[in-house]
């Protein structure tokens, strides 16, 4: 998940292993100083100057091992000491903007989720300044002066195509086009912090793989189901964008339909689609999502004909992907994908039926980390630049 760290100078020598203790700690959690210094190939002495730079940064303390983990290791007599991270030392923000709704994530420098914020938001009706403004007010929203001290970086995850430095060339859901969210996000905040944006699926990519580890191992596909439908692909944890950052650009594939029609996967299986779709046959037009999963689960005919059309059209998708990229396993993120579980195995057979015999078929996971949405993985971003060469602690330390 992490760029490989090239050293130049003492002092970026110096950097890089700070970055590579921190890495190590945010990995493991809590280390013995020997095994610090294992992993980062350094003798006794070279890792104890960096863990008293970091000590003393307030980034990394001492703790007693604990009685049990003495046990296991059939040690007695005074406990170890350990290292691990101070949580609290740093906050990052992650914000998701989404067509119905904002989520605010702030998580600590063990990655640890501290607080979220979600309320109704009607994206399409604000303009990209409107929005930020909003949302950055939000996720500062009772944030005291000390955490604001501490904040390091915020992320922003938006249902949108966008340049490397910020810039969406279109939202179509939200009614966006050519906003550098960067600079929007960099003139609304009270602090100067490095600011990152991502599409949404990309975002849920680098959060899912962040809570997941294994989900780094091979070539793991996320597909993120709100009112649209976007997809991102983690390779041996590193993110795959593709020659315009468009890798995983999944909701406008065409499915074959009735009567040789065509609609593009977004049609069918977002959620839109789907309550505009259940609203109609039910004549019921105040139907929540939640309200359909309920008839779906009472086996209701009209709600189980359009779970079986969504399992079909997304199985027939999800075949066809990775038959290009070959996936070990697929995440399946989102409101939406609370359904999967209730249509599981007819979603397996129609994969099945689209895809040859000898070809293996991906394993299919729901994310655990589904309530936090693409704003966990905004602020993982965040919290991954921090521990990297990248790091503001860095700047002007030549």
């Amino acid at each position: 998940m992490n760029d490989p760290i090239v050293a130049s100078s003492p002092k970026k020598i110096r950097q890089n292993n700070e970055i590579a203790a921190l890495r190590a700690l945010h990995r493991a959690g809590r280390l013995s100083r020997a095994d610090l210094a294992r992993i980062m190939k350094l003798n006794r002495s070279s890792s104890g100057h960096i863990i008293a730079e970091l000590t003393a940064d307030g980034l990394v303390r001492e703790v007693e091992e604990e009685e049990p983990v003495r046990k296991s290791h059939a040690r007695a007599g005074r406990p170890g000491v350990l290292l691990e991270l101070v949580p609290q030392a740093v906050l990052f923000v992650g914000i998701e903007i989404g067509v119905e709704h904002i989520t605010c994530v702030e998580i600590d420098l063990a990655g640890t989720v501290v607080n979220v914020k979600t309320e109704p938001f009607d994206g399409p009706q604000h303009n990209a300044e409107k929005a930020i403004r909003h949302a950055i007010d939000l996720s500062l929203s009772g944030m005291p002066k000390d955490s604001l001290r501490r904040l390091e970086g915020v992320g922003i995850s938006t249902p949108s195509q966008l340049s490397r430095d910020g810039t969406i060339h279109l939202a179509p859901l939200l009614g966006w086009k050519n906003v550098n969210l960067v600079e929007l996000a960099r003139n609304e905040l009270p602090v100067k912090v490095p600011v990152m944006v991502e599409n949404d699926a990309n975002a849920f990519a680098i959060g899912a793989g962040y809570s997941g580890p294994e989900l780094n191992e091979g070539v793991t596909l996320f597909v993120v189901m709100e009112s649209g439908v976007g997809g991102g692909i983690l390779v041996e944890g590193r993110l795959l964008r593709g020659a315009h950052g468009l890798a995983g650009e999944i909701g406008h594939m065409y499915i074959g339909g009735e009567a040789g029609s065509e609609q593009n996967l977004e049609q069918i299986v977002g959620l839109s689609s789907i309550l505009s779709s259940y609203r109609a046959v039910t004549d019921r037009r105040g139907t929540s999502f939640d309200d359909f999963l309920a008839d779906v689960r009472d086996r209701a005919p009209d709600a189980v004909s359009i779970a079986e059309n969504w399992a079909k059209a997304l199985g027939y998708a999800l075949a066809q992907i990775c038959r290009v990229i070959d996936a070990d396993r697929i995440v399946l993120g989102g409101s939406v994908a609370k359904l999967y579980p209730l249509v599981a195995a007819r979603l397996t057979a129609h994969m099945k039926s689209a895809q040859e015999p000898s070809f293996p078929l991906p394993t299919l996971l729901l994310n655990r980390e589904a309530i936090y949405g693409s704003a966990f993985g905004a602020a993982c971003m965040v919290h991954q630049r921090y521990l990297s060469p990248e790091s503001n602690r860095f700047v002007g330390d030549a």
